[in-house]
């Protein structure tokens, strides 16, 4: 067994030795690091947190064992006046209870076990234990995948609970929790597909509006199912998209290939267009309140459009043109009823039966997954992605291939831009971006190469010098922060 304070020692020494130094030997105030320094600090510290978790993780079951009921009062947490040994955790180290029975589950998951007859045996969750021992993933991700894990263990076959696991500590090494979370809420649709439809009903179930006044205020505290909220969401989506990107063309865009072409192909009746009522919830660029809305404050705006839009509205078009909701199934689950579904903006998949439901209703596009069509690829016919290219393109990048937020806040960009480079306007030159993500790699200088053709295609983002001196490509796209066993 590896020394498990070895591992925090060389954790701690890389803290020391990525923190810069004075000519006394004395370690600067962090205000003084550049930018380099910094994120160096940083990686180091994160490094040194994962492996004190690792190590707190298996002292944490080591109290469990020693405070089990059947010790009674001998227990080692009653012993010290505590009535479990989450409670002792938390009190000595200052969280709260529930982080406290989590890290001793976590623990109890990765620890060796002995059998009836004394031998040795491996951990419950071994590939869990080696990438939380090799500070790979932290405890928080840890528990999230035993949780999914344990979970259906009675439902899902010891073979594909072993590589959903491996997946998962692969996939997650360098994802913030919640992009880990959306990972394991894939892997558990996967694993246990039968099980989503019960699940589904539940939460039907469980759908509520509640509206009430206080403080001068009318509150909305809304819950709603996947399949309920994906009108909704798409909705508001569409109408602060709208908002943002048609402030930035009144303030002059951000001159690069793509925003031209969408200005050019307003002109020329080709590009995005908004119905009314989009349009005109966007306030005049002279009005010195609008930027400084927030997002919240626009969503709000939004639900407030949508509803004078339905009372005041004589016909029954829909409010926003282009708002769709697009639930992605593969042909052979469709056929057999089998596997899971997604709807794009939303975590959470969805069972085949509730996919086959809202195919069925309007505003509703069935990506449904298996062959390969042609007119995926323009070359340099067209200028502009089509509709059914943007939909293949977020097929394989699952929205912004960089960080992972959803199509419909993306927008489709030429790697190779279409004036500049006469890069063609087809899958294999252009990749989804945020706004944010899209000024990134254009001012700091990073490249993408796209490996492999169609949906099936793989992101690669390769990092400038400034900030990975070895340039190491960075795997992107749905391929990174999507599931695919």
């Amino acid at each position: 067994m590896d020394d498990p304070i070895g591992g925090l020692a060389d954790a701690l020494a890389m803290v020391t030795d990525v923190w810069a130094t004075d000519p006394r030997g004395t370690h600067v105030d962090v205000d003084t690091l550049d930018h380099a320094e910094l994120v160096s600090l940083n990686n180091a510290i994160g490094a040194l947190r994962r492996r004190v978790e690792a190590v707190h993780a298996r002292v944490a079951s080591e109290i469990a064992r020693q405070s089990r009921p059947e010790l009674g009062s001998e227990g080692l947490a009653k012993k010290n006046g505590y009535r479990s040994p989450a409670v002792l955790i938390a009190a000595t180290t200052g969280t709260t209870v529930g982080d406290a029975a989590r890290l001793v589950a976590v623990g109890e998951a990765t620890a060796p076990r002995r059998t009836f007859t004394g031998a040795d045996a491996p951990a419950r969750h071994p590939h869990v234990a080696e990438a939380l021992s090799a500070g790979r993933i932290g405890m928080p991700a840890a528990s999230v995948i035993i949780s999914m894990l344990d979970r259906v263990a009675l439902r899902a076959g010891l073979d594909e609970r072993d590589q959903a696991e491996r997946m998962l500590c692969a996939q997650a090494q360098g994802l913030a929790l919640d992009q880990v979370g959306k990972l394991v809420a894939r892997a558990e649709a996967w694993l246990d597909p039968d099980g989503l439809e019960p699940q589904e009903q539940q939460l039907r179930g469980e759908r509520s509006l509640l509206m009430f006044e206080r403080g001068g205020m009318v509150h909305l505290n809304a819950k709603l199912d996947p399949e309920s909220a994906a009108p909704v969401k798409a909705a508001l989506d569409a109408i602060v998209t709208a908002e943002f990107r048609s402030e930035r063309a009144c303030a002059g865009g951000v001159g690069t290939d793509e925003s031209d072409a969408a200005r050019d192909g307003d002109r020329h009746g080709t590009g995005d267009h908004r119905s009314g009522v989009a349009a005109a919830s966007v306030a005049s660029p002279a009005d010195a309140d609008t930027p400084r809305r927030t997002l919240p404050q626009r969503q709000a705006d939004a639900l407030v459009l949508l509803a004078s839009h339905l009372l005041g509205c004589g016909s029954a078009d829909q409010p926003i043109e282009g708002a769709t909701v697009i639930v992605r199934v593969t042909l052979s689950d469709l056929r057999d009823g089998t596997g899971s579904a997604t709807i794009d903006g939303i975590e959470r998949p969805v069972s085949i039966a509730t996919a086959r439901r809202m195919a069925a209703s309007g505003g509703v596009i069935p990506w449904v997954l298996g062959s390969r069509s042609e007119i995926l690829d323009w070359g340099r016919r067209r200028r502009l992605f089509t509709p059914t290219q943007r939909l293949a393109l977020a097929e394989r990048d699952g929205g912004c291939a960089m960080c992972g937020l959803p199509p419909g806040m993306t927008k489709a960009h030429h790697i190779r831009w279409w004036a500049r480079d006469a890069g063609p306007t087809d899958l294999d030159n252009g990749v989804l971006l945020c706004e944010t993500c899209h000024h990134r790699i254009h001012d700091n200088g990073w490249e993408i190469e796209i490996e492999g053709r169609g949906v099936d295609g793989r992101v690669w983002f390769i990092p400038p010098a400034h900030v990975d001196p070895g340039r190491v490509p960075r795997l992107g796209g749905k391929a990174r922060f999507g599931w695919a066993a």
